[in-house]
């Protein structure tokens, strides 16, 4: 049975390696999504950068599925694993913004949150210091499966809208027509809209992850994590 944990590789090498396995696939495929972008990332422009045909790769890696699972297993394994806060809600909130750091630099990210398995397989070690962190926080194990539930899908929504918006944008050779949308409102049937025609693309664009995650945890320490840590009542 073909694993899909690929070992650590040294130094790149270009061209048919001598011996072909996983770990040189996957960094042969790294390279291609480096230098011309996951879109080029194909089975047949993989076998050609190796020098190989098509079928030998498939000795080694079943699908394009399994090599974007062992991409995200790479790059996981290597993401820094910051000591956590001992605090217990810093620790919670720290845990779930692993996951955001974990994906936010793929490439590939439109694919990896339409399928389950390759979520799970880039954010094991994630979904464990999340779990563990809310039940210190005194979720019970099925109010901290539910939070993190949680957290994935927001966190996934968020990266997806931003990857999809700056791709949409880079392919654009004239201004979006969000701006001549919002630029036509009139003032005295959408006034809130109108006085931020100017602003709306700057106030969309920023990266509010951050602080709606802290939204989202409190929202269920306020509900489903009744048995977390309370704040005293004033005296």
């Amino acid at each position: 049975m073909q694993s899909d944990q690929p070992a650590t590789t040294g130094r790149k090498k270009v061209g048919r390696p001598s011996r072909l396995s996983q770990p040189a696939i996957v960094e042969a495929a790294q390279r291609i999504v480096d230098t011309e972008g996951d879109g080029s990332l194909s089975m047949r422009r993989l076998a050609r950068e190796l020098s190989i045909t098509p079928m030998a790769l498939y000795h080694h890696v079943r699908d394009r599925d399994q090599l974007l699972r062992l991409l995200l297993e790479t790059k996981a394994r290597h993401q820094p694993r910051p000591a956590l806060p001992d605090d217990p809600r810093e620790r919670l909130t720290a845990a779930a913004q692993l996951l955001y750091d974990v994906l936010a630099e793929c490439p590939f990210l439109g694919e990896i949150l339409t399928s389950e398995e390759l979520l799970n397989a880039s954010s094991r070690w994630v979904t464990e210091a999340v779990l563990e962190a809310a039940i210190g926080c005194g979720f019970t194990l099925e109010e901290a499966v539910a939070l993190y539930r949680a957290v994935a899908h927001y966190t996934g929504g968020e990266l997806l809208i931003r990857l999809t918006r700056e791709r949409h944008l880079a392919h654009l050779d004239h201004p979006p027509y969000r701006s001549h949308a919002m630029a036509a409102l009139r003032s005295a049937t959408h006034p809130r809209l109108s006085a931020l025609a100017d602003r709306w693309p700057a106030l969309t664009a920023r990266d509010t992850h951050a602080t709606g995650l802290e939204a989202l945890l409190d929202g269920f320490f306020r509900t489903a994590g009744r048995g977390g840590p309370q704040t005293p009542a004033p005296s």
